[in-house]
């Protein structure tokens, strides 16, 4: 199954948490907790994943100014949005194996969730070995 949120928001970036953080822990977590709220509106439409999920973010910026990794950092906001909401049973690596990240310069700000549940055991990242060092 593939799920396609398209999220019309400028999510706040790496930088502008950190200088909310800076402010006070407080002014970090309201902040966080204002974008859950905001992203709930376009997350509830989702089914409830009970599969694990392969995520592709489509970031979608009016203008070069922001680095990627600044843009990606909202990813956070999302993923625990989606847990919060019930849609995911957590976002830890059992139910995200995986994420990639798109970037496309548009008219306006936003982000395209493209989720794809992973019924295939294989794939999973805890049943496939890696080669190489141990850890």
């Amino acid at each position: 199954m593939i799920a396609h949120v398209e999220i019309p928001i400028k999510l706040p970036g790496l930088n502008d948490w950190v200088r909310e953080l800076n402010r006070s822990r407080l002014a970090g977590n309201t902040m966080k907790q204002a974008y859950q709220r905001r992203l709930a509106y376009y997350l509830e439409v989702l089914p409830e994943l009970t599969n694990p999920v392969r995520i592709t973010f489509t970031w979608c910026e009016a203008n070069r100014r922001r680095d990627y990794d600044n843009i990606a950092f909202a990813k956070k906001f999302i993923l625990d949005a989606l847990v919060r909401l019930g849609k995911l049973p957590d976002d830890n690596r059992k139910h995200v194996i995986g994420f990639t990240d798109r970037f496309a310069l548009a008219d306006d700000y936003g982000v395209i969730l493209d989720i794809e549940e992973v019924t295939d055991p294989s794939e999973w990242e805890d049943n496939r070995k890696t080669k190489g060092r141990k850890r």
